[in-house]
């Protein structure tokens, strides 16, 4: 018999992991789609691929880089 205090392996920390991911790339893409369209961007939908790709295939953070190199080059 395993003792509880090992846990499962890959247990509830990987489900959060996989499902926070994909949410804040998701969000992060549709922020940055919404307020390019609002400020007239031709290249918006552009901009909210590479922020949802960033988040999902870099961590949270490569989205969250994404997010302020497009804030920063906004006008």
């Amino acid at each position: 018999m395993i003792p509880l205090q090992f846990g499962i392996p890959g247990g509830p920390e990987l489900l959060l992991t996989l499902l926070v991911g994909p949410i804040v790339g998701l969000v992060l893409a549709y922020y940055v789609y919404t307020d390019a369209e609002k400020r007239g961007e031709d290249n918006g939908a552009l901009w909210a691929v590479v922020a949802g790709l960033a988040s999902v295939a870099a961590t949270p953070f490569g989205g969250l880089v994404v997010l302020f190199v497009y804030v920063l080059q906004r006008d």
